[in-house]
């Protein structure tokens, strides 16, 4: 019984022996199956990067560069490419099975691409191209240049060269075809050096100059041509010239101005836009890149711009495409586009001192006439106190202006007929403030004579004057406004005619009773004032 249960003891023993063998075997063999877990997980993401697919390799060498299929394998192979040079740094041994291969994809997808998009370039040099197509269709292969920059730089400069030399030929040929024919289609009658305020219409001039203009309001006034800045008209069509020609229409500078400009803006912001885009450049790169587009067009424009206004002597013109440039610099502003900032600022170096010096020659030639030799002189307020429409410290100030001498002139013209009575109301107020109302005793024959002139006369000469204030103002609007000032201050003064009247020392003077209602007065100045 002792020898069995020894037994059964050395058993025991070598069996839980054997648990132990197992368990380390077993804590051994699932660490060997991390390991390997790992390793194949490691080898398989390597293999796939290394692993050139057979469709990869069909596609890149036969499919169409505009198939979906090559721009999806092109991504793929770019992804290859740039993890076996991670590899290669790493000295991963299998690399250098597979380099050759790629080298070879490599080579033939830039060959593809290379005449891809030369081949638009090119398609851009072809008359009457509207060169807006073939951009955008290159902006869908956009992935074509970031996979030429990254994997063959010289190509990609070539093909970025071959774009700018081609713009900036296209539209400097365009521009300036552009610009010429829009000068043929300007006004033929433009203000000329002696066309000035203060130079008479017969002032003799060299033989072989044109005669006077017929009418000098086409160079001082405004008319119609603020319009050019309006909503309407400011972001409005281009004008066409041939068209214009063939229905025999002609413009002033400032519209030709601003047609030119504008698709100047339009296409600035659309080339800046697509540079950035399909170039991939931002900030001073895309300014560059920009001003390699667009350079020789914008001195082109600027050579133009300062032939012109050297010899320029139409101010409203000048002043008006000052607003032009300013407007247009918002507009790119508001697009986030600095692209022609530089050449807005010079534009406006060159308007302002041009627009300065002929408002000096004016002032000159205002300085140096001779009013008797100017014939007919319209004395009449200009009417552009009708086209102050703006918010302005500029505009509140000729306001302000115009207030003070409208006044003014309501004194001046209720002078004539009712002077007497107002210079006695005047003098009879200042003697109430200082409380000598007695001095008034001796003027009874006086208030009399004025009280029944008043009553028998005022509605003539509010007839006549209402006749002499429309014939006087070109603007209805500013005449009918200093007619109704004119008759408002005259019912305050015989307001205030009735009150010295009403005072002790002339209360009881019989000429009271002739004195008109002021109720009725203003009931009947009211029919005297004008219907516009």
């Amino acid at each position: 019984m002792e020898q069995m249960l020894s037994a059964f003891q050395c058993d025991l023993s070598s069996i839980s022996s054997e648990i132990r063998t197992l368990q380390e075997q077993s804590v051994a063999m699932n660490l060997r199956l991390k390991n390997r877990r790992a390793v194949r997980e490691q080898l398989g993401q390597l293999l796939d990067e290394l692993v050139v697919p057979a469709a990869m390799i069909s596609t890149i060498l036969e499919a169409p560069v505009t198939e979906p299929e090559f721009l999806e394998q092109l991504q793929e192979l770019n992804g290859k490419i740039n993890s076996v040079k991670e590899q290669a740094f790493r000295e991963t041994v299998a690399c250098a099975d597979v380099q050759h291969v790629l080298e070879k994809l490599k080579i033939k997808a830039v060959t593809k691409i290379r005449e891809f998009v030369l081949q638009k370039i090119y398609s851009f040099r072809k008359p009457m191209t509207n060169y807006q197509i073939p951009q955008n269709a290159l902006l869908k292969y956009r992935f074509f240049y970031q996979f030429l920059l990254g994997n063959e730089r010289t190509v990609a400069q070539e093909l970025r060269e071959q774009y700018v030399d081609t713009m900036s030929k296209i539209y400097l040929s365009y521009f300036k075809s552009y610009t010429s024919r829009l000068m043929k289609i300007q006004y033929e009658e433009v203000a000329e050096k002696d066309d000035l305020m203060g130079v008479e219409d017969t002032a003799k001039k060299g033989f072989f100059s044109k005669p006077s203009l017929k009418n000098r309001n086409t160079v001082f006034t405004l008319g119609n041509r603020g319009s050019v800045i309006g909503a309407a008209e400011l972001e409005g069509p281009i004008i066409v010239p041939h068209a214009a020609q063939k229905s025999d229409v002609r413009y002033p500078f400032e519209s030709l101005f601003r047609s030119q400009h504008y698709a100047l803006l339009d296409n600035s912001c659309r080339e800046y836009l697509f540079l950035c885009d399909f170039f991939m450049v931002t900030g001073p790169s895309a300014q560059d890149l920009f001003n390699a587009v667009m350079g020789k067009t914008l001195t082109m424009f600027l050579k133009h711009m300062e032939a012109y206004v050297c010899d320029c002597y139409d101010s409203i013109a000048i002043f008006l495409c000052i607003h032009i440039v300013l407007r247009f610099k918002a507009i790119m502003a508001k697009r986030n586009i600095p692209a022609v900032d530089k050449y807005w600022d010079t534009l406006l170096d060159i308007l302002w001192p041009r627009f300065k010096h002929i408002l000096e020659l004016n002032i000159q030639s205002i300085q140096s006439t001779d009013p008797q030799k100017l014939g007919f002189l319209d004395t009449r307020p200009h009417y552009v106190w009708e086209r102050a429409v703006e918010e302005s410290k500029e505009v509140e100030g000729f306001q302000q202006l115009l207030s003070a001498r409208t006044q003014e002139f309501i004194e001046e013209i209720l002078s004539p007929p009712f002077g007497g009575m107002i210079a006695f109301v005047k003098e009879a107020e200042a003697l109430l403030e200082k409380g000598q109302l007695e001095r008034l005793r001796g003027e009874e024959a006086r208030v009399t004579q004025l009280a029944r002139g008043f009553s028998s006369t005022w509605k003539a000469a509010v007839e006549s004057l209402s006749q002499d204030v429309m014939r006087s103002f070109s603007n209805f609007k500013n005449g009918t406004g200093i007619i109704q000032g004119a008759l408002t201050q005259l019912i305050q003064y015989y307001h205030r005619f009735h009150k010295v009247l009403a005072q002790p020392p002339l209360r009881s003077l019989p000429a009271r009773a002739e004195l008109i209602n002021i109720p009725h007065l203003m009931v009947e100045l009211k029919k005297h004032k004008p219907n516009f």
